[in-house]
């Protein structure tokens, strides 16, 4: 999850097997140099895992607290303030985390900190696929932050959705693989090219917007559609620069991206 981009890792606390683990898992992660803060993911019986198991809440970045298990009656406040009290005590920030399915109707009222902007954290939660990786939750994260104009995490891929004038389907696996070419990347990018991720590329599959779209674009190639000549324009920083042909055309272009990254994003010393 760290190397396909996530800020934060969330690892659950629920046995004392697992809190007895937590500071071995950090110094695992630290000798492979890896350094992504760790939450830990509390319910029911936190208060009594922490105190049985401080170097846990020492090792940890943060403490996630669900105030709908966090207790019930007149045991809510105690094991709350016993939680609280390790977060104060390790200087710990703590993560309020709200699921409507555990959730306390007496809390309800407390809705209106969320309106006032007292939260700064996305999370993604996805049905994976049988067999599926969990890191497409970071990636919808991103995306949708980046969409937003929030925050870049990788470069962005521009591309039509296609109509009449698109008959190939060889502009969408274009895109595709343009897209997954640039998170492939990213690990190494992110390092030794500063502001990468800012960087725009255009994949458009005809002559009306094509151009247009591939000039806006830090690097955009508008491929030809439907009755038009088997060429393809690329356009660097609004200039046309090469006109690409034959079969090697994404092969031709992922090579000019590479080239553009290394010539306009400094390597980092």
């Amino acid at each position: 999850l760290a190397r396909a981009g996530s800020e934060i890792v969330r690892v659950t606390v629920n046995t004392a097997e697992a809190a007895a683990a937590v500071p071995h898992i950090r110094d695992q992660l630290a000798a492979k140099g890896v350094d992504v803060p760790l939450v830990g993911d509390f319910h029911f019986n936190g208060h009594r895992l922490l105190t049985q198991h401080p170097a846990c809440a020492e090792a940890l970045a943060k403490l996630r607290i669900n105030p709908g298990n966090v207790g019930h009656g007149s045991k809510r406040d105690e094991q709350f303030a016993t939680l609280i009290e390790f977060a104060c005590r390790y200087k710990k920030p703590v993560r309020i985390g709200v699921n409507w399915g555990s959730l306390d109707p007496a809390l309800l009222a407390r809705a209106v900190l969320l309106q006032e902007g007292i939260g700064d954290t996305i999370r993604v939660s996805l049905t994976p696929e049988p067999g599926g990786d969990r890191t497409r939750e970071v990636v919808v994260a991103q995306e949708m932050l980046q969409t937003m104009g929030l925050r870049s995490f990788a470069p962005m891929v521009i591309a039509c959705p296609g109509c009449g004038r698109t008959t190939s389907t060889f502009f969408q696996e274009l895109a595709d693989k343009i897209q997954i070419y640039l998170r492939a990347q990213m690990p190494v990018w992110r390092a030794q090219h500063p502001g990468v991720e800012n960087m725009h590329v255009a994949v458009m599959g005809c002559v009306v917007n094509g151009p247009g779209e591939s000039k806006h674009a830090n690097i955009g190639i508008s491929l030809p559609g439907s009755g038009e000549n088997p060429v393809a324009p690329v356009y660097v920083d609004g200039v046309k620069a090469v006109t690409l042909k034959g079969d090697n055309i994404a092969g031709e272009f992922q090579a000019l991206i590479d080239r553009y990254v290394r010539e306009h994003y400094a390597v980092k010393s």
